[in-house]
């Protein structure tokens, strides 16, 4: 791998460079004017496959708002990645409406209540220490109880964009 420093909104790759483009997490931290010109330069450089997965609309920010809210409330530093979640709404749906050339899946992921639950029991080290150990000594059982854990409303949103041939 080679790292390389540039700007998500003029990407320094030669069109179709790559096979593939994931872009997790990344949307909910780029300006909300910005956000159509990061997924027209990620779809420029991949051939065939590009992925976006991120915190999507509304009820998603507002469970957010709410964990800073126990942070705060708590005394807690709030994590940085949290902070920046609170500058801007949320992307939307709305985002890969009217791709020509794109053959667009999209599913959810992870229950906001589900996220909201969790992201509050990290604060405390004993569940920090048990999930550990939990995926320690049993990981087979970690990805049945998480799909029992899912569910809508979604806190994230997965699209899959392929190149229409």
């Amino acid at each position: 791998m080679t790292p390389v420093v540039a700007s998500a909104t003029d990407l320094p790759f030669d069109d179709r460079s790559f096979d593939a483009v994931i872009a997790s997490d990344v949307l909910e931290h780029v300006p909300p004017e910005l956000r159509a010109i990061v997924i027209h330069e990620a779809l420029r450089v991949t051939r065939r496959l590009a992925i976006f997965c991120f915190p999507c609309g509304s009820a998603a920010h507002d469970a957010d708002r709410a964990l800073r809210e126990t942070y705060l409330g708590k005394n807690l530093e709030v994590p940085e990645w949290l902070e920046e979640h609170m500058l801007a709404s949320f992307p939307e749906n709305s985002l890969f409406d009217n791709l020509p050339g794109w053959d667009i899946t999209q599913f959810g992921n992870e229950s906001i209540r589900f996220h909201s639950w969790m992201m509050r029991q990290e604060l405390h080290r004993s569940f920090i220490y048990a999930s550990i150990a939990f995926r320690r000594f049993a990981p087979w059982l970690l990805e049945p109880m998480l799909r029992l854990a899912d569910g809508a409303p979604y806190y994230r949103q997965m699209f899959v964009l392929n190149r229409s041939t």
